[in-house]
């Protein structure tokens, strides 16, 4: 007992927790114990002297009546304990702490190890949480399950399997550079989480092997990524006279390649930021060729982008890869449309706005009673045109229709149709000036002979003759003739 204080000095230097914090965890652990070896519920206090002795007392308040036994004590028994006790004080009764046997040291043992993993999780926490999304270097400790035990240095962290790529497998004692996701003070999962498959460790790889980005001459607006296939992320430069895409790519690719090794061959497109949508649209959905970009809704953040037909599975990308990324990049949501796509809607909008046609109120004109008209409504057969399609099957099917309807129903669709209808002009038949002959011989007359015209003045007749100027008797054709 005589090395408790030495004991508590190794273990707070072990675990990295404050000294006083282990000493009144030891403390709570005898109280607990001692509770549990006296079968009381009684308030005790413990403590440990300066040889490294145990003390153990019971706490009570002297009343002048006592009405709780277990915490209270009468003015005359709290003097035997302490001469010079009053009302409402609290005195303390020695009780012997040698006779806490071997069940209650296991007991005590659990509370100390209980409280010490509170305390280390508080620190722990108060010096994590403000590093989220820094990148650290870790060796892998042990394999839990499907996730990793990394090594911090003062703490482990735990790498779980969803903040793995799928292209990475570890082996224990491998180093790997993490960033730190989150710090989780309770629950199953409790302590440092750390992550390969986070956009920030593609940011903290750039800004490790840039130095443009390192010294914000670049500055990297946003990251889109999907562990293990393909990383998106937008970089700007401050200085018209550096070229972000240039900077981050390096001589002969050597920066972003030395990422991409790290990353295990993950694909990393590096794209120029612009302040206007339509324009990062067209960066963001790269290597496709945008036809054009139109904004939907502003407030929705929502936009069209047209295609080439030749282009659309390349905007879309691998199961919708390329077209997920972007959206993630631009904050927007993204509908893609090829050509065809387009021209058939728009030829879909324009067939909506045709005037669907006369409402079956008109027909009230052409005798039909105004109740079948109101049933025609409620059976949604709001259209002349409709009602003509129908038939007299379908009309009795309607309901509330009377069949003795019918017959006046048909006359009246009849009647609407038929003011449309008009007598076709029968066109005059014009007979050629060359041809009086043929016109002769389509009324019934006899061909007829033209003599040789007197020479002079004489005036030849006209060479048109109509059908019925020709009718008459053959004398009077021959007089006209002499």
């Amino acid at each position: 007992m005589a090395t408790i204080l030495q004991s508590i000095e190794i273990l707070s230097k072990e675990k990295g927790i404050d000294a006083q914090v282990v000493l009144d965890a030891v403390k709570d652990a005898i109280v607990v114990a001692a509770r549990k070896h006296f079968r009381t519920n009684e308030d005790m206090v413990a403590d440990i002297d300066a040889a490294g002795a145990i003390q153990l007392y019971g706490v009570r308040r002297v009343v002048e009546t006592v009405q709780d036994p277990e915490h209270e004590i009468s003015l005359e028994q709290a003097r035997k304990y302490a001469p010079d006790a009053g009302i409402d004080q609290e005195i303390r009764i020695a009780k012997p702490a040698d006779a806490l046997g071997r069940i209650s040291a296991q007991t005590a043992k659990q509370v100390i190890l209980q409280k010490v993993r509170e305390a280390e999780r508080e620190t722990i926490h108060s010096e994590f949480s403000g590093r989220v999304g820094e990148l650290v270097t870790c060796t892998v400790k042990r394999i839990e399950g499907q996730d990793l035990m990394v090594d911090l240095g003062k703490t482990e962290a735990r790498l779980p399997k969803k903040e793995q790529s799928r292209l990475e497998s570890f082996t224990v004692g491998e180093r790997a550079r993490c960033v730190i996701k989150s710090v989780e003070k309770a629950g199953k999962n409790a302590g440092v989480i750390v992550s390969r498959a986070a956009p920030e460790l593609v940011m903290r790889l750039f800004e490790q092997e840039v130095p443009e980005i390192y010294d914000s001459t670049v500055v990297i607006k946003g990251c889109a990524r999907e562990a293990g296939e393909r990383t998106k992320i937008a970089v700007m430069s401050r200085d018209r006279d550096v070229d972000s895409v240039g900077a981050c790519v390096g001589m002969k690719g050597m920066r972003v390649q030395s990422i991409i090794r790290e990353l295990k061959g993950e694909k990393i497109d590096i794209i120029e930021f612009s302040e206007d949508p339509v324009v990062f649209a067209t960066h963001a959905l790269s290597p496709a060729k945008i036809s054009r970009v139109t904004i939907l809704d502003v407030a929705g953040k929502h936009m069209e982008v047209i295609v080439d037909d030749t282009q659309l599975s390349l905007a879309i990308g691998k199961k919708g890869q390329n077209v997920r990324l972007a959206a993630k990049l631009l904050g927007w949501k993204i509908d893609i449309k090829s050509e065809e796509e387009k021209r058939q809607e728009v030829e879909s909008q324009m067939a909506a706005l045709v005037v669907p046609g006369a409402p079956v109120s008109v027909l009230a004109d052409f005798g039909l009673a105004e109740p079948v008209i109101e049933k025609l409504v409620e059976a949604g057969i709001g259209s002349v045109e409709k009602l003509g399609s129908m038939t007299p099957e379908e009309l009795e099917a309607v309901p509330g229709m009377d069949p003795e309807w019918i017959d006046s129903l048909l006359q009246s669709v009849h009647g609407y149709y038929g003011q449309f209808e008009t007598a076709a002009p029968v066109p005059e038949e014009v007979v050629p000036p060359d041809e009086p002959e043929q016109a002769a011989l389509a009324a019934g007359a006899e061909p007829e002979a033209h003599p040789e015209p007197p020479s002079g003045d004489a005036t030849v007749p006209p060479p048109v003759l109509q059908a019925a100027e020709v009718e008459g008797s053959e004398s009077d054709r021959i007089g006209n003739t002499d």
